[in-house]
């Protein structure tokens, strides 16, 4: 088997898409390319442990699987343009690479909010980078800190802010609840109850109309008129996919890069995309194309994805069949976890309580059209352990009707 397999992204995507290819029979070149000088690690812990100073580097890098061993990495390099027709890439660096098989693994980048107001104080949270430099802002004395979004990034920043002992963490959103939009008002209450009596503040319901400061930010102004004295500002309003060096062939980039339901971008054989970036149909539901930001998805990607790029370039009658992967994640906030199964975001106008109570340690189900989608554990061990009983049941459920 010759050839070459380009690898755009080198994250944790583009390492299981590496690893992945051998495992599914590729003994061509693999170049993976991947614009971070660091080899792939576990963004997770970004936002908890090496924010709370409890988890150094090494601890977070991944190890590459032996059959991957010889992998070419150029990394520090950014794909910034693509020739599908042609089969090459541009990097940022002035060279082209040519390829036999492309994988999209690009991944994410944070939105930035677009408001008047100086930009020091004001930070992401995505790479190792933005952890640290974080890190070192909120240990001095008497910080304020405002996080913008009560997502699941934003809410664990919060939580380790507190750890931290930062004077004042205030969170704001234009939703009503913390997390109301991918778990709903039950455990949207539960989460806001747990976030104040840790010491939290929120300011809910409204958004940022602007920055206070000359070159450095010193208040938040929020579309209700009141202002949040803030020393640092955390930015934790969504993602945007990584999809611009692909433009020009005529590809669906709307939201992230849309593949068919064995990942093959653009109809091509032999191109596919992996973790986050990839925009799929899951057979498993209704078959409405999505993106998928839990950290099991650039490994579940990778596997199918590897599969069929490797049936595309060897003329293999067989490749795999519809992906349909059952989403997890899980979010540690505090002394408490999230866990979840299956995809709660499609179930919020149904909600029922399957164990425990929300004043304490709580189980709930995710439901449409009657059938569970997805269930959610809010607590201790004992309740991620019960909601890991439903797995199977939401493996065996048929799918739904579009």
């Amino acid at each position: 088997m010759t050839g070459t397999i380009v690898v755009a992204g080198g994250s944790m995507g583009g390492l299981r898409a590496a690893e992945q290819l051998r495992a599914a029979g590729w003994t061509g070149s693999v170049t993976v390319v991947g614009d971070e000088p660091h080899m792939p690690y576990n963004r997770p812990p970004l936002s908890k442990d090496v924010l709370a100073g409890k988890a150094p580097f090494a601890s977070l890098a991944f190890t590459p699987k032996a059959s991957a061993a010889d992998v070419e990495w150029l990394l520090g390099t950014k794909v910034v343009a693509a020739r599908l027709d042609e089969r090459t890439v541009a990097l940022d660096d002035g060279r082209a690479l040519s390829y036999d098989g492309l994988v999209v693994a690009t991944g994410m980048r944070p939105r930035r909010l677009r408001c008047p107001g100086p930009l020091a104080g004001r930070h992401t949270v995505r790479t190792l980078d933005d952890a640290k430099g974080l890190r070192d802002e909120l240990t001095g004395p008497g910080v304020r800190l405002v996080v913008v979004g009560a997502g699941f990034i934003g809410c664990e920043v919060a939580a380790t802010a507190v750890r931290l002992g930062v004077t004042e963490v205030t969170v704001v959103d234009p939703l009503p609840l913390p997390m109301a939009g991918p778990l709903g008002e039950l455990l949207g209450r539960a989460l806001l109850k747990r976030h104040e009596e840790r010491g939290v503040r929120f300011a809910l319901g409204t958004g940022v109309a602007g920055f206070r400061g000359d070159e450095r930010v010193t208040g938040v102004v929020l579309s209700d008129g009141r202002v949040l004295p803030a020393d640092v500002v955390v930015e934790s309003v969504g993602s945007v996919a990584n999809v611009e060096w692909l433009d020009g062939n005529g590809l669906d980039l709307a939201d992230g890069v849309l593949t068919d339901d064995r990942l093959r971008v653009g109809g091509r054989p032999d191109v596919v995309a992996v973790g986050d970036v990839a925009r799929f149909p899951n057979a498993r539901y209704d078959g409405v194309p999505r993106r998928v930001e839990h950290w099991s998805i650039p490994t579940d990607t990778a596997r199918h994805a590897a599969k069929t790029l490797v049936a595309g370039l060897t003329g293999a009658d067989a490749g795999p069949g519809p992906f349909a992967p059952l989403p997890t994640f899980w979010s540690d906030q505090h002394d408490f976890r999230l866990q979840s199964f299956g995809a709660p975001g499609l179930g919020t106008d149904d909600v029922r309580v399957l164990d425990g109570d929300p004043e304490g340690d709580v189980l709930v189900g995710y439901h449409t059209g009657g059938r569970l989608v997805g269930v959610v554990a809010l607590g201790g061990p004992a309740t991620a352990t019960a909601a890991a009983r439903y797995r199977a049941q939401l493996l065996k459920s048929p799918a739904l009707t579009p």
